[in-house]
């Protein structure tokens, strides 16, 4: 059976990086005595995949991760398992029963929302003015950039990637592009936003949440965004 959990990370684990999470949810399978499936081989490990890493120093309210169980009682049995066993700031919100020909969630990840907000002191003078101007940056219908990648540096447009932008109580919110194919952090809009300013962005000036990740059920052309959670759930 296939399984998509949904979990949060919140605290001083965001410090904790996606490979020692990986290795966390591996003991917290065997301490709450999950029937996780093993691969077969000379060196068997569960199975078990992750959606999409999130940066050291964020927290998250939407990681997903895919496993396999040889049998379970039901979802919310296995959630109070698994609950029962996860460090302080780590808690699996959902989880849902996969069909067998459902793709694994990190094949599906197109985008993912964020929220951002000031940490205290790095606020600039004029907050209203600050955010005004983000929308009126935002507006624009290209905003290139320089983006680093392993084969290099390469200019790219990031209004392509950026599905939303607004501003509510003093919090910024973003839907923007994620997955292999083409990944926006949301700290690189901020950064070309205060350049466009003509300032140097401050080093740590944001709080940065993952609220959510989304496949795209439809096409390139006409992208559907759904929640990783509801993709490829058994009816």
């Amino acid at each position: 059976m296939k399984l998509r959990i949904k979990f949060s990370k919140q605290g001083p684990v965001k410090f904790v990086g996606h490979l020692d999470i990986m290795r966390y949810f591996q003991k917290a399978m065997r301490r709450a005595d999950i029937d996780i499936k093993y691969s077969e081989g000379f060196s068997p490990h569960q199975v078990m995949s992750f959606a999409a890493p999130l940066g050291v120093g964020l927290t998250s309210n939407g990681e997903y991760m895919d496993i396999e169980v040889n049998s379970m009682t039901d979802c919310q049995t296995l959630m109070d398992q698994l609950n029962g066993t996860m460090a302080e700031g780590i808690k699996v919100t959902d989880c849902r029963l996969l069909d067998d020909k459902a793709k694994n969630a990190m094949s599906l990840v197109a985008a993912a929302d964020y929220t951002l907000t000031f940490r205290e002191g790095k606020e600039p003078e004029d907050v209203e003015a600050f955010f005004k101007g983000l929308l009126e940056f935002i507006s624009q219908e290209q905003i290139f950039t320089i983006k680093k990648t392993k084969k290099g540096e390469r200019e790219v447009d990031l209004k392509a990637s950026i599905h939303e932008l607004s501003v509510k109580d003093g919090i910024i919110f973003m839907k923007v592009s994620a997955g292999s194919a083409d990944n926006l952090k949301p700290e690189l809009v901020m950064e070309r936003y205060y350049q466009w300013r003509g300032q140097e962005c401050p080093e740590f000036a944001f709080h940065i949440q993952r609220e959510e990740v989304y496949g795209n059920t439809g096409d390139e052309e006409n992208p559907v965004l759904v929640p990783l959670g509801l993709i490829g759930e058994l009816q």
